[in-house]
């Protein structure tokens, strides 16, 4: 019987809706319609793959020391488990209460986690993905404390009444057997002992469990005689219990800073009392008391002292002094400071019997935003260096781009620089957490992501194969002047913090050309070399851009207005002084607001460049500094919009006072207009200002005046920074928080500013670079740029209602309607208010001339108008695919001559785009905005296709990306939704609820790429990528990593001959006869609920991956199953080598003495 498939059903529903909403199309689009399209909706399916980073607000943490698997929880209810680098696994309880406690069941593939709202739950981790097999909710106790035994199957679970249930892991049901507090303590006791904070059994004896309660009481408890052996008791809470390997003593941290030891013989008084950070007064007296000593553990070595590992325990003295883990070996004492609070610590054992010589290697901090591995076995207790990509948050992340199927020699050449980077003084062991393997996938393509953060730095990360590695680190700030004092830091102009952070960056893989915005409204371009440059001055561009509101409602007739300012430049490079100012250029030091004695502040920049010669390492090195300068009093608007060719030279930026055209390889400014100059005088989508004009308010902050006064704190800090996500159950402040996101994410554009038509510049009169002396118009010089009047008296509504430009596209396509000929270079921008104009550029013919002559550039005017903001701009060919722009491939810029030489001959464009024939259209622009897409015909700028993506939300993000066998277009909705088009004939081809926009630093992270991959920030310290592509999916359980193997369980430690004929060693107790319902009777059903998990191998595999996925897990089975077999047989033959053995011996024996009689023995 045939399968009956309902996309393909809705595939054709939703492409007659769009062949409906594209009704007006004309004969060149009909034409259009027979473009074949291979994408179709059962090409795609959205799902997540995997999740990088530290995990957010940690709780608690467990290690297998056979499986060698670490886990985390956190207070958000996630899981997150690691092995070897490279092998990650995230999961996330439906609950979303935070994790209190996690144990694993050693080297059985299964993790106990205990959670805030009284659930314990079972995963298994023999599955790629793991899910909860069984799950028990408390109903009338609070969960404090949990404890396992090592291979036992009997939880032990301590409550805030102080009393201990005990929990079968196998079924997840309730013992009848229970040791309530009252039985527990001495009966004289008048007060309760309090919650249960440690449970564990003494490693000589399992009939023997230790307690402790928080008041200071221990109990040491006989399972058998169901009695309290001893009673154990100290004026101060406990916080933890740690065992001597031989179980004759235990320690004790207490709340005042002091280690109790107990010999379990004598309960009477500890036989030790010490206060490591104490103060020891002279005269004898106690010391004074610490800080509590949170958690506490002894380990033993054969050959040498035992470790004492505490943390906590400073004096009150220390204040303000950082978190620190105490490692006491025989009589030296080591203080390790940590970067952040410690959350947990665990010492790694090479064995797993609790019985034996632990002999500890390694300590394993869990921080608040860090994890950290000591090396006990080197002196001076060296870390070693963590392999995974936990230093995403090192500084918050404010920008996120991610790239797809880059050229093969980007991330060799990226790890080259970057292991110079790396730091000095780690371990020399191999890391301590090797558990796991790697995926098996069959897709494999060089994947980067590029991370913009607070202090300036950007990171590139290699994310091939599900996986996430650094490669190279860049600082920004390096360019800049470091305020040095607090006088300094008190000027500053636009942001309060993080003046370096970065705005958004422009990068081409295969140029290998870099462009970044930070938000003090500076641009940075760098170029990348394998060479060191040893001294180099930094090449300055400071640019002037200002709003040309206007009090008239038109142009004049003549379409002129009298300039009422202007500033003089060189007509070229060779001409007066060069273009590219030196870095000594006038900073914005001394000035913290917007006036000054002197008058308003004019031509300052908002950070000083530096003025010392900058030494360059291999990597990415400067080639031009671009500032936006402070304009009449006016602080520069943050640049929302940037893009880098390396093809032509040019770097194209906008904001909300217009666009600037940059030559970085000649170092000049080319075009500087306003966004309504852009438009032609006679288009019908010009329009006028619509808010009225309020008195001056003070703008000394970048800001939107209606943002309150975090504003500017909210728009210029990280986007991770600040309190929780304002997205609650309560309608209203989810209405209001969606408000305020679309707010942000089309700043500007309330209503735009008068249209003063359209400008051809030529090069000589739209270049314009302030200096020094630009303050004053200049009448001797050549050539005066090109000024409108503008007002300087800014307000900020007037800031709210200008059209800002936030989206740049270069391309190669007709610049008129009416082209004939082939393509030319030309810039396509959009509007914050949904115009799409196009910019032509004329470049100098040939090489030779590219550094000697002007680019000539001029307006065309307007292509299209859409709903909403502008996101992104495409071109597709005839055929529908997609036209990449031009790109001159990569030389090292530092190299000798002849290498350049060589490498230049190998230069190489993409293939120009056809010419236009008469009457016929050869090109499709793809135009996505954040309320609709549209597909026009070029050069005819007819309408193809048009969809509209939303009504009630608007799009976040979109970007034309390229799958396996097609291209299409990929959105992110503020609803939550994820949407992809086909092209050119916008076809919805998937529409998945997926994300709800609970928090800003989504909306700034969230990006796509090709092959159907996107990723997002989820928490201020962790990365999600996700898929959207049906191949990925089918293939996502063979690329991800196995966190279980089977591993051999070590032997347990011998008891030695005398210990075995005395009965010294480790005593055993059947738990099940102890704890089974045949002898404790059944628990009381209202104490707690079992829960079946739906993680059962067959069910939750199935339902995740499909045949794949069976195909994986029998091969799996398979695999176990032939090694226990194999086993097995090894066993079997070993017994019948050894009984052919004894058979052997024993003939000879019976030989040796069978004629000899009994006095003869």
């Amino acid at each position: 019987m045939k399968k009956f498939n309902i996309r393909k059903v809705l595939d054709g529903l939703t492409a007659v809706s769009s062949s409906s909403s594209s009704a007006s199309q004309t004969g060149a689009g009909k034409e259009n319609d027979a473009v074949p399209e291979s994408l179709q909706s059962e090409h795609f399916q959205l799902c997540k793959t995997v999740r990088h980073g530290f995990p957010h607000q940690p709780s608690s943490m467990a290690f297998d020391p056979v499986q060698k698997i670490l886990a985390v929880g956190t207070l958000t209810g996630a899981l997150r488990l690691f092995g070897r680098a490279g092998v990650e696994c995230y999961c996330q309880h439906e609950s979303g209460a935070g994790v209190i406690q996690l144990q694993f069941l050693i080297n059985e593939g299964a993790l106990v986690s205990a959670l805030a709202d009284d659930s314990i739950h079972l995963w298994n981790l023999r599955q790629k993905i793991p899910a909860i097999l069984h799950s028990l909710k408390f109903n009338r106790e609070r969960i404090t404390y949990c404890h396992l035994p090592f291979q036992s199957k009997w939880l032990y679970i301590g409550t805030e009444r102080g009393n201990i249930h005990i929990v079968n892991v196998e079924s997840f049901t309730l013992s009848g057997y229970v040791i309530m507090w009252n039985k527990a303590i001495e009966l004289s006791t008048k007060t309760h002992p309090g919650p249960v904070v440690h449970i564990s059994d003494n490693p000589m004896d399992e009939g023997k469990l230790l307690i402790g309660f928080e008041c200071g009481v221990v109990v040491l408890w006989d399972l058998k005689s169901k009695k309290a052996d001893y009673r154990y008791n100290y004026d101060e809470a406990i916080h933890s219990v740690a065992w001597h390997h031989e179980g004759k003593q235990f320690l004790c941290s207490h709340s005042d800073g002091t280690l109790t030891t107990w010999n379990i013989r004598t309960p009477a008084k500890p036989t030790q009392i010490i206060t490591p950070h104490g103060k020891q007064p002279k005269d004898g007296k106690k010391p004074e008391p610490c800080k509590p000593i949170l958690k506490v553990e002894y380990k033993t070595t054969r050959a040498g002292d035992p470790f004492m590992v505490l943390s906590g325990g400073l004096s009150y003295d220390t204040v303000g002094r950082r978190a620190c883990l105490t490692v006491m070996h025989g009589k030296s004492t080591a203080v390790l400071e940590m970067d952040f609070p410690i959350v947990d610590f665990l010492t790694l054992c090479e064995t797993p019997y609790p019985n034996d010589f632990q002999e500890p290697y390694a300590v394993v901090v869990l921080l608040e935003r860090d994890l950290v591995v000591i090396d006990l076995g080197q002196i001076g207790y060296p870390i070693f260096e963590n392999p995974y990509p936990l230093s995403i948050h090192e500084s918050p992340v404010t920008c996120c781009e991610y790239f797809a199927d880059c050229p093969a020699e980007l991330i060799p050449a990226l790890y080259s620089v970057g292991s110079r980077q790396k730091r000095q003084g780690y371990s020399k062991k191999d890391w301590p957490i090797s558990g796991g393997n790697w995926g098996q996938g069959t897709e494999s393509y060089p994947e980067i992501i590029i991370t913009g953060h607070a202090d300036g730095t950007i990171k590139f990360w290699d994310a091939s194969a599900l996986m996430l590695q650094v490669l190279y680190k860049l600082k920004t700030a390096k360019v800049f002047e470091r305020a040095r004092g607090k006088e300094e830091k008190a000027n500053a102009d636009i942001v309060d913090e993080d003046p370096f952070a970065i705005q958004t960056l422009c990068w081409c893989p295969e140029s290998r050309m870099l462009c970044v915005a930070g938000v003090s409204a500076h641009v940075i371009v760098y170029r990348f070399s394998k060479q060191e440059v040893a001294t180099a001055n930094v090449q300055l561009l400071e640019v002037r851009m200002q709003c040309e509101l206007s009090d008239v409602d038109s142009p004049d007739a003549t379409g002129e207005q009298t300039p009422t300012q202007a500033s003089s430049v060189p007509s070229s490079p060779q001409d007066g002084e060069p273009p590219a100012t030196d870095s000594t250029q006038p900073s914005a030091g001394g000035n913290g607001s917007n006036s000054s004695a002197d008058g308003p502040r004019d031509n300052i920049p908002c950070l000083q460049v530096r003025s010392s010669p900058l030494k360059q390492s291999p990597g990415y090195q400067v080639e031009l500094v671009v500032q936006l300068v402070w304009v009449s009093g006016e602080p520069p608007q943050q640049i929302t919009s940037l893009a880098i060719n390396s093809s032509y030279g040019l770097v194209v930026f906008g904001n909300s006072n217009g666009l600037a055209v940059v030559d970085y390889l000649q170092k000049t400014l080319l075009l500087n207009l306003g966004t309504s100059e852009l438009y032609s005088p006679s288009e019908p989508n010009q329009r006028q200002p619509c808010s009225p004009r309020k008195a001056r308010q003070p703008s000394g902050a970048l800001c939107d005046s209606n943002d309150g006064p975090n504003a500017a704190e909210e728009r210029c800090k990280s986007p991770n920074s600040g309190s929780n996500s304002p997205f609650n159950s309560d309608d209203e402040c989810k209405a209001k928080f969606i408000k305020k996101v679309k707010y942000k994410s089309r700043r500007f554009s309330k209503t735009v500013a008068n249209d003063f038509g359209t400008v051809s510049v030529t090069p000589r009169m739209s270049r314009k670079i302030s200096s020094s002396n630009d303050q004053k118009p200049n009448p001797d010089s050549k050539d005066v740029s090109f000024i409108r009047s503008r007002s300087s008296s800014m307000t900020s509504v007037d800031r709210e209602s200008r059209e800002a430009v936030c989206a740049l596209c270069f391309c190669e396509t007709f610049p008129k309607k009416s082209s004939d000929g082939a393509p030319s270079p030309c810039v396509l921008v959009g509007t914050t208010q949904g115009s799409v104009m196009l910019v032509a550029l004329s470049l100098p013919p040939g090489d030779d001339h590219r550094l000697m002559q002007p680019v000539g550039i001029s307006s065309c005017g307007t292509v299209a108008r859409l709903k909403g903001g502008i996101l992104t701009m495409a071109l597709l060919d005839a055929a529908g695919a997609v036209l990449p722009a031009s790109y001159e491939p990569w030389y090292d810029p530092n190299a000798s001559d002849e290498e350049k030489e060589k490498e230049k001959s190998r230069w190489r464009r993409p293939a120009s785009p056809p010419s236009s024939q008469e009457g016929h259209d050869s090109q499709f622009a793809v135009l996505c905005s954040e309320k609709q897409a549209k597909v026009l015909a070029m050069p005819s700028q007819t309408r193809v296709h048009k969809h509209n993506i939303t009504e009630s939300s608007f799009v976040l993000r979109a970007d034309v990306v390229q799958m396996g066998s097609g291209n299409c277009i990929a959105c992110f909705c503020a609803n939550g939704h994820i949407m992809t088009l086909s092209l050119p004939s916008l076809r919805p081809l998937l529409d998945v609820n997926y994300l709800p926009l609970t928090d800003m630093r989504i909306a700034r992270t969230f990006c796509f790429s090709n092959l159907g991959q996107a990723l997002y920030l989820t928490s201020p310290t962790e990365v999600q990528r996700i898929t959207y592509s049906q191949e990925t999916c089918d293939n996502l359980q063979e690329m991800l990593s196995e966190l279980f193997t089977p591993v051999e369980t070590p032997e347990a430690p011998n008891k030695g001959f005398f210990k075995g004929l005395f009965g010294g060693g480790a005593q055993s107790l059947d738990r099940e006869d102890l704890f089974g319902e045949t002898a404790s009777g059944k628990a009381s059903r209202s104490l707690a609920q079992h829960i079946p998990g739906p993680g059962n191998m067959e069910g939750m595999k199935g339902a995740a991956s499909g045949v794949v996925g069976d195909l994986a897990r029998a091969r799996v089975a398979l695999d176990e199953r032939g090694q226990k077999l194999g086993e097995l047989e090894e066993r079997t033959a070993a017994m019948m080598a050894s009984a052919e053995s004894f058979s052997k011996h024993a003939h000879d024996m019976m030989l040796k003495y069978k004629d000899k009689k009994w006095y003869q023995l």
